[in-house]
């Protein structure tokens, strides 16, 4: 049976489409649609469990997957077969499951997976910019309780003019690289990163990027009224018990308020909330904590967060005692640890990183080897965040995706300040000692003092800060906190994390949890976050003002030389064998690779002694040496022959040069010793490949005076003479006593 497919298009301009197709693949998911755009097409499918999960949130998985076929490709690896999330799958990911997660009910608990899968790549698509549009598509094809479509487009900037979804060439002109998610009323997500632009325009990058997903949105709607729309799935909701809640706020709220005023530290707040919690709970008789616990819990956070909500609503306080502009006390200190390269300590308040900084070739690289890109990172920056940061303890299970985003923040936020001619592979390790909000933008921070201490000639220096929005609803009331907490995170209706330098944006990550937020409001956030960025700013740069000069005494040099192509196998040798010797002798790493464009090689040096690279530079002198007709070198005898010297050249050792007994001197020269001897030095002028001998020829006398009354001797012309010189004799028997001779 062939079955019945139905279609919407989207259009992008620039004859750009995208096609949403339902009805043919995947038909016992939930949902499934097919998005294409060009030769990419992407495969979403949704399901969702028809009972309610013993938890009390939602068990949401977003999975994204590139399929190496998609590409003609193989995976690598022994077993070639696609295997653990790449990073870039993860981050994609993470870019979806922030914009769907907050629009399921908050008392849906039904376990739900989101699958979308490149399934054929285009290299003028980038798929990443399509997964949201396709999972939203898919659930508006589903019966799940679900708000209303969404979809997320990037955004890029070139010439002054704003392309939605440009081309991975496209965006490589662009200033700006921005993935926006938002419904037809609301923007919901922002994360991408800049080129050093303002607020402003920052604002206007989102604006045309929220036109373009009100169009995809009201294509999802079409799409599913053809396909029949199917009834939202009746659920099991959470029990609510009004009375109970009045009550449990009377018990919390004021005393909440009143500790949330004293402005105390975490571990004080913490404890003194946990109090108020033990103390409503223990009012409770047994059987009504084992049949209300869960409610009771509920209600005492619920109270909580109205309380300091109103605080700072009201008074303009926060729970550690900061006005909404206040940024926490800030230390800093650079070159904690002896042996790395580089590094440096960021602590504001309770929040502290440590950063490090390692130097090293382009073996080093970050390789990329996705179905939709590939390629190498020479600046690359690791996050890691352990239990004990939060004074918890608590299995590691790897890298988390949460690491994974809060490191390519950070990575993207300092990237653009590392100049391009930098010859290192420089990689960043941020470790989180304490966190009591913004970890990421502290890592931002000890970064960029750990690349200054490592003497990474920085653009320049870059800081960050995490804000936070509080909005009254109705009341029009609402409070921008600069520098906020962890739980200001997490009863805030924004949080926004903005880097940049003095002179601009450099990266952002923004989640709005509100709903129809005003973008007079978003600008007035994003310049209080400028004020607070310059802030942290001038206690960097009052700690480590520029980048030292020179990379530390251990730390690797690192020199950078090109050669022809036609030399690189001399410098690698059989085998090997040369540059290996070389390598050990000089006790230096060298890389050699070849640049497609120019058609040469490129040698990157890299060792902690001086001495060793230039000694490998004189090697690669020597073997690259090529002498230029007319010019003068200075030579060194290092063989006596009785028909000549074997001179070498100082420039250049190893490149040795026959200087025959006819061009030592003007005189005529019996015996060789009679004019130079062992190790005598001098200059002797290149001559080119004498035709005759088809070997370089040199001169000493050619740089002499001639002596005075000198006759030169007429030149032979073998072609008149018949083999015969002016005085009649047999050149061809002296010419074989030549050749004898030589």
């Amino acid at each position: 049976m062939i079955p019945k497919v139905f279609k919407e298009v989207i259009d992008l301009g620039d004859g750009r489409q995208i096609t949403l197709e339902t009805g043919k693949l995947a038909k016992q998911a939930h949902g499934s649609v097919v998005v294409q755009s060009g030769k990419c097409m992407l495969l979403c499918t949704v399901v969702s469990n028809y009972h309610q999960s013993d938890v009390d949130f939602l068990p949401l998985t977003v999975d994204y997957r590139e399929k190496f076929a998609a590409a003609g490709r193989y995976p690598g690896g022994f077993f070639k077969r696609e295997a653990r999330p790449s990073d870039g799958e993860v981050l994609t990911m993470r870019l979806v499951d922030r914009v769907l997660r907050p629009l399921f009910p908050k008392d849906y608990h039904a376990e739900t997976q989101v699958m979308i899968q490149l399934m054929s790549h285009d290299d003028d698509v980038m798929p990443d910019a399509m997964a949201g549009l396709a999972a939203s598509a898919a659930i508006q094809l589903s019966d799940f309780p679900f708000e209303c479509p969404i979809s997320e487009v990037r955004v890029g900037r070139v010439d002054g003019k704003f392309i939605i979804n440009p081309s991975r060439t496209q965006l490589e002109q662009s200033d700006i690289d921005m993935v926006i998610g938002a419904s037809a009323d609301s923007v919901m997500m922002v994360e991408g990163e800049m080129k050093e632009i303002s607020e402003e325009e920052m604002t206007e990058a989102i604006k045309a990027a929220h036109e373009a997903i009100k169009i995809q949105c009201e294509a999802q709607v079409r799409l599913a009224e053809a396909f029949g729309k199917k009834p939202t799935r009746e659920y099991e909701p959470e029990v609510e018990d009004e009375d109970l809640a009045k009550k449990i706020h009377d018990m919390v709220y004021d005393k909440t308020y009143a500790i949330a005023k004293a402005g105390s530290s975490k571990h004080e707040r913490g404890q003194a909330f946990s109090n108020i919690k033990e103390e409503v709970f223990n009012s409770f008789s047994e059987e009504e904590q084992a049949e209300l616990g869960k409610l009771i819990h509920k209600y005492v956070a619920k109270a909580e967060k109205e309380a300091i909500r109103d605080l700072t609503l009201n008074e303009g306080l926060r729970l550690d005692g900061r006005k909404t502009t206040d940024i926490r006390p800030i230390w800093c200190e650079v070159d904690y640890l002896p042996s790395t390269h580089g590094s440096a300590i960021f602590t504001r308040g309770e929040t502290q990183a440590l950063a490090t900084v390692t130097l090293g070739t382009s073996r080093e690289s970050n390789q990329i080897d996705m179905p939709s890109f590939e390629g190498e990172e020479t600046f690359y920056l690791h996050y890691n965040f352990p239990p004990f940061s939060t004074g918890e303890a608590r299995p590691i299970r790897g890298t988390s995706r949460r690491e994974v985003g809060h490191g390519n923040l950070a990575q993207r936020a300092l990237k653009g300040m590392i100049p391009e001619d930098c010859p290192y592979t420089v990689r960043v390790v941020s470790e989180v000692l304490e966190s009591n909000g913004s970890s990421s933008m502290a890592t931002v921070c000890s970064g960029t003092m750990a690349l200054m201490d490592a003497g990474v000639q920085m653009k320049k220096p870059v800081s960050g800060i995490a804000m936070g929005l509080i909005s009254g609803g109705d009341s029009g009331k609402y409070a921008v906190l600069s520098d906020i907490l962890g739980d200001e995170d997490h009863l805030g209706d924004m949080d926004f994390k903005v880097t940049g330098t003095a002179d601009g944006i450099t990266a952002c990550q923004m989640d709005i949890k509100v709903k129809g937020l005003s973008y007079e409001i978003l600008v007035k956030a994003l310049k209080q976050a400028r004020d607070g960025r310059l802030h942290i700013l001038d206690k960097l740069t009052e700690t480590i003002a520029a980048p030292n000069a020179d990379v530390k005494p251990h730390a690797p040099k690192m020199i950078t030389v090109t050669i022809p192509n036609e030399y690189i196998g001399a410098l690698i040798g059989p085998g090997g064998k040369v540059i290996q010797e070389l390598q050990k002798a000089t006790k230096t790493t060298i890389v050699i690779n070849e640049d497609p464009v120019t058609e040469e090689g490129i040698v990157e040096i890299l060792g902690t002694n001086q001495e060793g690279i230039d000694a490998v530079l004189a090697k690669i002198d020597s073997l690259t040496f090529k002498p230029e007709v007319g010019s003068v070198y200075e030579v060194k005898v290092i063989k006596m022959l009785d028909f000549g010297a074997v001179v070498e050249y100082m420039d250049a050792p190893g490149n040795e040069v026959l200087l025959h007994v006819s061009e030592l001197a003007w005189e005529r020269t019996e015996n060789v010793s009679d004019v130079v001897n062992m190790g005598d030095v001098f200059d002797v002028k290149y001559f080119g490949v004498d035709p005759r001998t088809k070997k370089d020829k040199v001169s000493r006398k050619a740089l002499l005076p001639k002596p005075e009354g000198y006759v030169e001797r007429p030149k032979r012309d073998d072609k008149r003479s018949g083999g015969r010189d002016n005085r009649g004799r047999d050149n061809r028997n002296r010419d074989s006593r030549d050749k004898k001779r030589d």
